[in-house]
């Protein structure tokens, strides 16, 4: 009832009255009002005159399925939204729902992280309120080696939506990490379940600083959207910019896994390439310089003494020699 009412409200310019919704909804008026006031404790304003009725006046910058529901009308992704306030890790509620038999195009998302997973084993920071933490579950008909690839299509999609909401000038720091003025935005981590010729499922997760003003000590590299923009962005709306971006990218990668299509985006944005870098794997470490991007995604640098080598993504951290990119 209550996003029922909300999408009534957001159609309406003017105010209308509890009397005409109760009786276009099929409800009563008191459930119109008890609708209006869990709105309004969820951060929706929304006028009230007793003559007039009720007026929308300002939304909340939050990502609930009412808000997203309505932006996604069309998509294949994103028609099924679990929302959660609180969840220890948006990729693990994904993995249990895929489990489960959770459709594909499923989007996980929550307000906030206890258990935010990164790259690598390392954690993510995801306060309430903030930020972007979701997850979709995926499942193309591709074999399992492919499927890597996958987190460089995001990370281009995610980059360019970032570019088309806020005008910052976002780049790729390969594979998948956005940085804005040197300093990291977004990061994408996707995990698997495979049969050795086949996906089970995959799960897409993305994590956004979006709205952060500040970050602990221990992040030096970490930044946000309005710490860089200067100004808070619409969480939702950056959502639906990726979404659209993503999912005419991901049609095509159903059909050739390769980064073919799309390779010339990416390296127009990818900021490693033509830089000096340290390759780290494990205990080793090597510096090279990144010439180019294979189309399965991988990198080919050039070592010290001149040799060419091919770095996959996978367990290797690809850093600048004096900074994060």
């Amino acid at each position: 009832m209550k996003d029922q009412v909300l999408a009534f409200l957001k159609k309406q310019e003017a105010y209308i009255s509890g009397e005409e919704m109760s009786q276009s909804l099929g409800v009563t008026r008191a459930a119109v009002w008890k609708a209006i006031k869990k709105l309004q404790g969820e951060g929706y304003i929304i006028e009230s005159s007793t003559k007039k009725g009720y007026k929308l006046v300002e939304k909340p910058n939050v990502i609930t399925p009412a808000e997203l529901a309505p932006m996604l009308c069309g998509y294949a992704l994103g028609q099924v939204i679990k929302y959660y306030e609180t969840v220890d890790s948006t990729n693990e509620k994904a993995k249990a729902l895929a489990r489960e038999g959770a459709s594909e195009g499923t989007l996980v998302i929550a307000d906030q992280q206890s258990a935010g997973k990164g790259r690598l084993g390392r954690s993510w920071n995801s306060p309430a309120g903030t930020g972007i933490w979701m997850s979709l579950i995926l499942k193309p008909e591709i074999l399992p080696q492919y499927a890597s690839q996958l987190t460089l299509v995001a990370g281009l999609c995610m980059c360019e939506a970032i570019r088309e909401v806020t005008g910052l000038d976002a780049t790729i720091k390969w594979p998948n990490d956005i940085v804005v003025n040197g300093k990291k935005v977004c990061g994408i981590l996707t995990e698997m379940s495979a049969e050795m010729e086949r996906i089970n499922y995959i799960v897409l997760g993305i994590g956004v600083n979006v709205n952060h003003k500040e970050f602990p000590e221990e992040l030096p590299f970490a930044t946000s959207l309005a710490l860089e923009g200067k100004q808070d962005y619409e969480r939702a709306g950056l959502i639906k910019a990726f979404l659209e971006r993503f999912e005419k990218d991901y049609k095509h990668y159903k059909v050739d896994p390769h980064l073919t299509a799309i390779l010339s985006r990416y390296e127009a944005h990818c900021i490693t390439l033509g830089k000096t870098v340290k390759i780290i794997s494990g205990n080793e470490s090597f510096t090279a310089e990144a010439k180019e991007i294979t189309i399965d995604g991988n990198l080919i640098v050039k070592t010290e003494t001149g040799e060419e080598k091919l770095i996959h993504s996978g367990e290797v951290s690809v850093r600048g020699l004096y900074g994060y990119i």
